[in-house]
């Protein structure tokens, strides 16, 4: 099975056709490039770049630039986010089409559950071409 739920040892046992059921609060929450938030991966696909992943944004922290490779697709869990576009916040979902570039940013924190096909790419700053994961 090549969709893992990583720092989860709990799964190693499976089947290949069993479900994977995570217990959230035992992963622990990783750093990423971007200054101020965190992420916990559920699940990955390293080799379709697939992922949905929960991000703690803190009060303030951007996203710089970066373009969404396939769809990505975000739920807004507590608090908002925000682009030059609009304000998603709790409780509703937005979705970005292939080839959309932006950044965004949390004004007041948030915490979302985003999923996508691929990784982003980032565009400019110091994580220029890196993707997030």
């Amino acid at each position: 099975m090549a969709a893992v739920t990583p720092l989860f040892k709990e799964h190693e046992a499976l089947s290949d056709l069993a479900s994977r059921y995570v217990d959230v609060a035992a992963l622990p929450w990783k750093p990423t490039p971007c200054e101020g938030i965190q992420m916990k991966i559920l699940m990955e696909d390293e080799e379709s770049g697939m992922m949905t992943a929960l991000f703690k944004w803190e009060p303030g922290s951007k996203l710089t630039l970066h373009e969404h490779v396939e769809m990505e697709q975000t739920w807004v869990l507590e608090g908002s986010l925000c682009d030059d576009e609009g304000e998603c916040t709790a409780g509703n979902f937005v979705w970005r089409p292939a080839g959309s570039r932006h950044e965004a940013w949390a004004p007041n924190g948030a915490l979302i559950l985003g999923m996508f096909l691929k990784p982003n790419i980032f565009l400019n700053g110091d994580i220029e071409g890196v993707r997030l994961k």
